[in-house]
């Protein structure tokens, strides 16, 4: 009952001109084919930063995903801080470092889902943030991060 009543749900929805999941900014439709801005917060062997190159495990799952979208990706390296307040006013699309479920900032912006399969990790579970809303990009995010780091 449920499945059907989600199929006529989201029928009536595309009906109205309506897609769901939505980015109210337009978020994955603008990165798509053009610039992924990810946010790094170092943290060793996720994110390294070393004479401006950036490395680790969570850089390279963010190339990844940008060429996924065919996007390229663009780096700015700050502080947790500052990641999220660049989140907020939209000069990033993705921040990403040693965040973990119990991240303070999830009031302040969309998180992933948990990840505890990201290389380097030591099993704790990771998260990936995104400006709050943006749910188009979340839900492709998410997509690619179950294929290539299970949940």
């Amino acid at each position: 009952m449920a499945a059907v009543l989600t199929l006529l749900l989201g029928g009536a929805l595309a009906g109205c001109g309506l897609v769901v999941p939505a980015d109210p900014d337009g978020t994955l439709d603008r990165v798509r084919g053009g610039e992924l801005r990810v946010g790094l917060s170092p943290e060793p062997g996720l994110v390294e930063i070393d004479d401006d190159e950036a490395s680790g495990a969570l850089v390279d799952i963010a190339e990844d995903f940008a060429r996924s979208i065919d996007a390229d990706p663009r780096w700015t390296v700050r502080g947790e801080e500052s990641l999220v307040a660049m989140l907020e006013d939209g000069r990033l699309d993705v921040a990403i470092g040693g965040f973990t479920e119990r991240t303070p900032w999830a009031d302040r912006v969309g998180v992933s889902r948990p990840y505890p399969g990201v290389p380097g990790s030591d099993g704790r579970p990771l998260v990936v943030l995104v400006p709050l809303g943006e749910n188009a990009l979340l839900s492709e995010l998410e997509r690619f991060l179950d294929r290539e780091v299970g949940s």
